[in-house]
């Protein structure tokens, strides 16, 4: 996709650039034959039409090279998930449900496939405490339960999205 998107951008600035220089090339002749525009009504007019095409496929190049940089992004979103920085990725989703580290890592542990005792024994804490942080964690992330949780993430990878925080 990289070189693709690459290659079109290139074709666009090489389009752009002659597309420019034509635009130039026109005025610089408008200007030049100004003085027979009136003894010459059509040639004005075709001038006029060819410098409105040429300001268009400026506009519609633009429009395109936005559209191809907010394709970019997307892809680059989803290069981040598949190069491994799905820890980051957790982290973000994370910090927009406003968890607490130890909610943090009680999240971590469970996504990973860690029971909620095998969470206590690790961190040093009660199972019921552990069982609270869940709650609280499944709460901020809008899912209810482990299944949901792990499924947020699942889902996303599965289409190809950016993981990130949902509304909760």
């Amino acid at each position: 996709m990289a070189r693709t998107w690459w290659t079109r951008t290139r074709l666009l600035a090489l389009a752009a650039g002659v597309q420019a220089g034509c635009g130039v090339l026109m005025v610089v002749d408008m200007v030049s034959e100004l003085p027979d525009y009136p003894s010459h009504p059509a040639s004005a007019l075709l001038d006029a039409v060819i410098l409105a095409v040429l300001v268009l496929g400026s506009v519609l190049i633009a429009g395109e090279v936005r559209r191809l940089q907010s394709a970019n992004d997307r892809m680059q979103g989803r290069l981040r998930v598949a190069s491994g920085a799905f820890a980051d990725v957790l982290e973000d989703a994370f910090t927009g449900w406003r968890l607490t580290p130890a909610e943090r890592e009680v999240a971590f542990l469970s996504i990973k496939g860690f029971s909620v005792d095998e969470i206590a024994t690790l961190r040093a804490a009660r199972s019921g405490t552990v069982r609270a942080q869940c709650a609280a964690v499944y709460r901020k992330a809008g899912v209810s339960g482990r299944a949901q949780l792990l499924s947020h993430f699942i889902d996303d990878l599965l289409a190809g999205t950016e993981l990130g925080a949902r509304p909760g």
